[in-house]
């Protein structure tokens, strides 16, 4: 029976955003993100963890404030009084703020890693993910508002790096990685959409790949982590380079829709912008070989490893090799065309 619930809810959550990013009206996309948050809502609660109801009700009372904002906005653009018609660009900033505010961009990040610090890793990676696609939809819909989005990608980009370091959480970590890319997708959205959806899909492999052995060797923080992999060079091995794809390095897969958006910002002369992000993306990379080193160079033999791993080796050796090979294979493949 809780795989059925858990099965209703699922499809329920992949409806709602369907709905959201295919309606032709404001109402309708903001019914899908209704029927999306209070999906997702019992797929959190469904877990054993004991944090997992209050990291359900910060989630909850966020996305209901968000979700009052943007309908707070829709009914001002609704009314035909002579007092908002010269104030479309205030409203659309008002519409795109609550988009922000349920993607979890900074500077309204608030809620974000203290909901990821209740979650299961399947859960956290609907998070970090699925959930990720209506408000970004949403606000490739809607009229932007330039400057709100300028400072939100730079504040995306100083917060996700200053925050993350020092965090021994594993969770809190992606999600400062995820305010992180965040900022990077929000500024191949502005251009072309076809390398935020492009962004958006690699973003979802890497965390993908970095999630499902976090979820198989149950781990959830440094120390754990540094324990768990310490007998299994080839898990070693594989966080790296995964961590290495995800901050952006060649010639990983994660270098290349970086790659995409800084030529797109340097065509558009946004020197500047693509100056800070590339800078401010240096923090993050920081606090993954933090991490990385933490695997590799300390041997924790207090606790024994906690969960076996034999089962899934040939699943996450198959689906990191695809991941991290794509790019050699892709630049391959395009010399030969």
């Amino acid at each position: 029976m809780p795989y059925l619930n858990k099965l209703l809810f699922s499809v329920s959550l992949i409806v709602g955003t369907l709905i959201a990013i295919s309606s032709y009206s404001w109402m309708g996309m903001w019914m899908g993100l209704e029927i999306n948050l209070l999906s997702f809502m019992p797929l959190i609660c469904s877990n054993k963890n004991i944090f997992s109801s209050e990291s359900a009700l910060k989630y909850f009372i966020t996305q209901a404030m968000a979700s009052s904002i943007l309908l707070l906005s829709l009914i001002l653009f609704s009314i035909n009084s002579p007092y908002f018609i010269n104030s479309e660009s205030t409203l659309n900033m008002i519409l795109n703020t609550s988009l922000l505010l349920k993607m979890g961009a900074a500077p309204l990040h608030f809620w974000f890693p203290e909901v990821m610090e209740g979650l299961s890793w399947m859960n956290s990676f609907v998070l970090l993910t699925w959930q990720k696609i209506a408000p970004m939809a949403l606000l490739l819909y809607s009229s932007k508002t330039t400057y709100l989005i300028l400072m939100t990608i730079i504040s995306c980009m100083i917060v996700s790096g200053i925050m993350g370091q020092n965090q021994l959480s594993l969770r809190k970590i992606m999600a400062y990685s995820s305010i992180n890319h965040i900022g990077w997708m929000l500024a191949a959205m502005m251009f072309l959409e076809t390398v935020w959806l492009f962004y958006f899909l690699v973003y979802s492999i890497i965390t993908l790949n970095i999630l499902i052995m976090f979820k198989k060797l149950n781990i959830f923080s440094i120390n754990q982590m540094a324990t768990s992999i310490n007998s299994q060079p080839h898990l070693k091995l594989f966080f790296s380079l995964n961590f290495l794809s995800l901050g952006g390095l060649p010639p990983f897969l994660g270098f290349f829709p970086k790659w995409l958006t800084i030529q797109i910002l340097i065509n558009t002369n946004l020197f500047l912008l693509s100056t800070i992000m590339i800078l401010a993306t240096l923090m993050t990379l920081f606090f993954y070989i933090q991490l990385i080193f933490s695997a590799l160079i300390f041997s924790f033999n207090t606790f024994p490893p906690l969960k076996k791993t034999s089962r899934h080796m040939f699943f996450v050796t198959s689906s990191n090799l695809v991941a991290l090979m794509s790019l050699i294979l892709t630049t391959l493949a395009f010399n030969l065309m």
